[in-house]
């Protein structure tokens, strides 16, 4: 090797080394700069071992003062008929058979029929109940002996017309899956006042939902605030019980064990997935001892049952046990209760299916309010019962699908009742038109109602924000909705 060579060849070494000096030993070299960028804003080694104690579903104090501390959400998955059970339209009985005039339609399109299908009268009788006079359904005698303490919408609207991207609207704000349901932001939002079991319970009682478990996913916040479905039946979540030989003494030290290591990986990493793994861990350890009883009705008068119709063990009453078990949930200091009933989705033989379906939750919902009420948690809770969209007016007949004497997706216009909490009883808000087609007084976009929801929980909707990727994302969306003050007390 030549002069030139050996100085060049030194020359690099020496770079090399400099620059190895730089990344490696150097207290300012580049490594250092990089972690302590990724550490700016965080909290001090003893601090962040500290937060895997924090409970992340602690009560939190609200926007303002709330009239509501708790939700029950009765979810009629599939669209009730609000022309068959809310919304009475005696005009469609006189043009039943003939198509809607092109004025009233303007175009629209449907999932599976043409916009000048021919008309359908409501297919059951209406009476006025109430002191203010509630038009109901003959098959919702139940309902019809509390009018007074329900506020029935009338001029509802959503955007969408499919039913799992409508289901999410309603359920999470958004058509796209992927974005935190209502009872997760409400989880977020306000925490929980119980120990012992989650903020965010679902109840199913069976059926498919279209948009499946993205109803009650807490999206990009944190896991711990997702919804925890319950079953019906034996242990409420799986696994909850230990096996045999595994005792409670055993086992809370190993969850000792386990919390030691996942303090430690908190403590280098600061990731709060770390936390929520912890608190998923205690709250399960707690419900051991909670959710039996929860789950155990011979505490329940024999007269509680009779209202409700309830039959513990009884697989043909799943919706009326559901609907004790959410009174007892929220009694316990559940925040959310999601309830869902399948089954409403009526493209064909609409009079049958609702009467079926009405039959099935009438007594049960009508229950749950006066429950509540006899309860004195009826001023504090706040119930929603409702689907997803409407039914048009219009008939459903395919021979190619085997339907007639149907009902087709409505978006433009349907019904839903509301009590308790915060929401004025006994009235009746919004109209449609003379065919139910279109709102013609008060409307309500589903996110003007979920402000309503958040407004009656002491939350502003715009304040209740969650930054992912650069965005503040709310349950309402960006554009602009309100809280429906004609419904609020």
């Amino acid at each position: 090797m030549n002069a030139f060579n050996r100085t060049n060849a030194a020359g690099m070494a020496a770079r090399s080394a400099a620059r190895r000096h730089f990344l490696r030993d150097c207290g300012l070299g580049m490594g250092q700069m990089a972690l302590a960028s990724l550490l700016a804003g965080r909290p001090p080694r003893v601090a962040a071992a500290e937060g895997v104690h924090r409970n992340p579903t602690a009560a939190k104090p609200p926007h303002f003062a709330p009239q509501a501390k708790r939700v029950i959400f009765l979810f009629m998955g599939g669209a009730p008929s609000q022309l068959e059970l809310f919304d009475y339209k005696p005009k469609l009985s006189e043009f039943e058979g003939q198509s809607i005039p092109p004025s009233v339609i303007q175009g629209q399109r449907y999932a599976f029929i043409q916009p000048d299908a021919a008309v359908m009268g409501p297919r059951f009788g209406f009476a006025k109940h109430g002191q203010a006079g509630a038009e109901l359904s003959e098959v919702l005698p139940h309902l019809a002996k509390i009018a007074d303490k329900i506020a029935i919408v009338r001029s509802l609207r959503t955007d969408q017309f499919n039913h799992a991207p409508a289901q999410l609207s309603m359920n999470t704000g958004s058509a796209i899956p992927g974005r935190p349901s209502m009872g997760s932001w409400l989880s977020y939002g306000l925490g929980s006042v119980a120990d012992d079991l989650p903020s965010f319970v679902v109840l199913n009682t069976g059926g498919n939902l279209s948009a499946g478990i993205s109803l009650w996913s807490s999206g990009f916040l944190p896991s711990i605030h997702q919804g925890v479905p319950f079953r019906r039946q034996g242990d409420p979540i799986l696994h909850l019980s230990n096996p045999p030989g595994y005792d409670r003494q055993a086992q809370r030290a190993s969850l000792d064990l386990i919390r030691h290591f996942n303090e430690s990986q908190f403590d280098i990493a600061g990731d709060p997935e770390i936390t929520t793994r912890v608190n998923a861990y205690e709250m399960a350890f707690r419900m051991q001892s909670r959710a039996p009883e929860l789950m155990d009705f011979t505490d329940e008068k024999q007269s509680t049952l009779e209202m409700y119709g309830a039959k513990p063990g009884d697989g043909g009453a799943v919706y009326a046990n559901s609907c004790l078990l959410a009174r007892r949930l929220v009694e316990r200091g559940v925040r959310f209760v999601q309830l869902y009933r399948e089954g409403w989705d009526h493209h064909s033989d609409v009079a049958g299916g609702v009467r079926g379906s009405a039959q099935a939750v009438d007594q049960a919902s009508a229950a749950l309010i006066e429950d509540l009420d006899q309860r004195g948690l009826l001023e504090d809770t706040l119930v929603i019962w409702g689907g997803e969209f409407g039914r048009t007016p219009m008939i459903e007949a395919s021979g190619a699908l085997g339907r007639s004497q149907g009902r087709d997706h409505h978006p433009r216009a349907f019904s839903m009742w509301l009590a308790g909490g915060g929401i004025r009883p006994g009235i009746t808000y919004g109209q449609t038109d003379d065919f139910g087609f279109d709102v013609t007084e008060n409307p309500v976009h589903i996110q003007d109602l979920q402000a309503t929801i958040l407004h009656c929980l002491g939350i502003d909707h715009e304040r209740l924000t969650y930054n992912f990727r650069g965005l503040d994302f709310r349950l309402t969306g960006v554009e602009e909705h309100h809280p429906v003050q004609g419904l609020l007390a």
